[in-house]
């Protein structure tokens, strides 16, 4: 029986909303949720291999549905790329709403299970749910922040990759992945290896133009960087040069 719910929003600043990576660190693998049966259990007996995390909530009216529609769809192209669910990885999908419960969990499941192929192991993608505490832990762990509003909440939308040993290896953005890309990332999640944000260094190097409803290169910023690059490079290269000829003059 999970401890009566304490609304999120009182453990939460109201300005903290979006992903702080944390990458390298480790989830607290002792915490316990509901599956989608009503058993409770531990990350530790769930995240026994490459996991993939998808952080939703199960009323979402907008992006956490088509997310995990994208995850199905990878999960059929993976299976293509010689991936076995349940033996090479599994899926977690955590709801950091306190007020969904194993019920809920039960129709998402049936539901996406009906999309996948047949023989698909029905224990590779698990539905969880929980207590604010458990939650507000969890996700705290992953850099995960949200906020409620209204009946709904802001929050951001990623995938997280975890390693056997629950640690934090890579964050996947966007609302289409590609397969290649996350079959590495469970490569790299089952050897404890970090691997970078690739969205980050576009962020860097793009912005959003809300008119055209594109990104384009930010040159200023790109030419910028280059510069004070090449800058350090040569005055390094005049250091160097400089010792060289000092040494040189003291022979």
């Amino acid at each position: 029986m999970l401890a009566p719910a304490v609304p999120a929003q009182d453990y939460l600043d109201p300005s903290e909303t979006g992903i702080d990576e944390k990458l390298g660190e480790y989830i607290p693998l002792d915490l316990v949720f509901v599956d989608e049966a009503g058993d409770s259990v531990s990350l530790r007996t769930l995240v026994d291999r490459p996991t993939i995390v998808t952080p939703v909530y199960y009323t979402c009216p907008s992006v956490c549905r088509p997310l995990l529609n994208e995850v199905s769809d990878m999960l059929v192209k993976l299976t293509g790329l010689k991936m076995k669910p349940g033996e090479d990885y599994r899926v977690i999908t955590v709801s950091f709403d306190e007020n969904d419960g194993p019920e809920g969990s039960a129709q998402l499941k049936k539901e996406y299970m009906g999309q996948l192929p047949e023989g698909f192991p029905t224990e590779a993608w698990t539905f969880l749910t929980g207590d604010t505490q458990s939650i507000l832990d969890f996700t705290q762990s992953i850099g995960f922040y949200f906020k409620r509003t209204g009946a709904g909440f802001a929050h951001p939308t990623t995938l997280v990759m975890i390693s056997p040993q629950g640690k934090v290896t890579r964050y996947l953005y966007g609302s289409e992945y590609l397969p290649l890309d996350l079959k590495m990332a469970i490569y790299e999640a089952s050897e404890g290896r970090v691997g970078p944000t690739i969205a980050r260094m576009l962020k860097f190097c793009f912005n959003y133009d809300p008119e055209g409803r594109k990104y384009v290169l930010n040159l200023t910023r790109v030419v910028g960087t280059v510069m004070i690059l090449s800058l350090g490079g040569f005055a390094l290269f005049l250091t160097a040069a400089g010792r060289r000829r000092t040494k040189e003059a003291g022979r």
